[in-house]
């Protein structure tokens, strides 16, 4: 048992020091080292061994910066996905063990394991109970202003639904992550007692970003933990000098690829004009069958090809495999009049 010292035990060892009968002890040391050195000019710090910081402060900032063009990413897909507005934004980026995460975690909660095949090991996704039952109300047609959040595991039904929002999470996750390195995250396993998954040793460092999610009236927490062997091959390539560059120099002929591929699929309305004239109303009015209606263009002219209403190209018309057709033969320049 350890011995603790009362007010009396105190007082009786300030009046000593300030009296002399006892020393102040000094906090001066001798740094040995093969080299001499001005110990005036040394710079000692604390560090705690049971806590010790892998991932320096610029990573760590890289890193936050990171998951917050995520938490948007999340937050713009899930809103459309549940047609309410959803806001995601990163509350805490900081450093610790994985026993202490784990023991700052409710249970039962939902426990999420995640995986990057670019990647060794494993990435913990939780989401807190508070927010959880309010986004699978709301999928289930619920107004969630009034709902109990009950203290039990989720059902293979609620696991199912949110698979559904935790699907969207992770392709936001990895269009953040796309910036530093392509990574394909998809879900292992959900768990509802945290303290039975140990992905790694409960003294691992890990790095956990915690996130507030907010739906209207309800709130809730959503935590990233992420091991330090898992981004230990990322760690220079989070470096501010390098995140920044790499927003800098992305690549535009993908970007131009991706926006070409995107739009190749759009569905467009063809047509082909034969021949334009004018109509008095009363004409309009008494067409009947077998009326022949004149116009001014000459049969061997081409046909104008239009696209979405706009006069594009010229075409002869003709028949391909029985079929009415129009033969390309250029596209419609400044000068020709049509």
């Amino acid at each position: 048992m350890n011995d603790v010292l009362d007010q009396t035990d105190i007082d009786a060892l300030l009046a000593a020091v300030d009296s002399g009968d006892i020393e102040e002890e000094t906090t001066a040391g001798q740094l040995f080292s093969r080299h001499r050195r001005d110990l005036d000019q040394v710079e000692i710090r604390p560090y705690d061994f049971k806590r010790p910081e892998r991932v320096s402060k610029e990573q760590m900032r890289s890193l936050e910066t990171l998951h917050e063009s995520f938490g948007r990413i999340f937050g713009a897909a899930i809103s459309g996905f549940i047609r309410t507005i959803v806001e995601v934004k990163v509350a805490t980026a900081e450093q610790m063990t994985y026993s202490e995460f784990i023991s700052s975690l409710p249970n039962p909660t939902a426990f999420n394991l995640i995986r990057a095949e670019q990647l060794e090991g494993m990435i913990c996704l939780e989401l807190s109970p508070l927010i959880v039952y309010p986004l699978v109300d709301r999928m289930l047609g619920g107004a969630s202003n009034e709902l109990f959040i009950p203290q039990r595991a989720l059902t293979v039904i609620e696991i199912r639904l949110l698979g559904v929002v935790l699907a969207r999470a992770l392709k936001g996750l990895s269009e953040a992550w796309e910036g530093i390195r392509k990574l394909d995250f998809t879900l292992v396993e959900t768990e509802s007692n945290p303290h039975l998954v140990q992905i790694v040793p409960p003294n691992e460092v890990v790095v956990v970003i915690g996130f507030e999610i907010k739906m209207g009236a309800r709130a809730g927490t959503m935590n990233l933990c992420i091991p330090f062997n898992v981004i230990e091959p990322l760690m220079p390539e989070l470096s501010a000098q390098s995140w920044f560059n790499v927003q800098r120099d992305a690549d535009d002929v993908e970007f131009a690829k991706r926006i070409t591929d995107s739009l190749s699929g759009a569905v467009l309305s063809v047509g082909g004009t034969l021949a334009e004239t004018t109509l008095t109303l009363d004409d309009l009015m008494n067409l009947a069958v077998g009326d022949l209606i004149v116009t001014d263009k000459p049969a061997v002219q081409p046909v104008v090809l239009t696209v979405e209403g706009e006069k594009k190209m010229l075409a002869h018309i003709g028949q391909h495999r029985g079929n009415r057709a129009l033969k390309i033969l250029r596209p419609i320049r400044g000068d020709d009049r049509v």
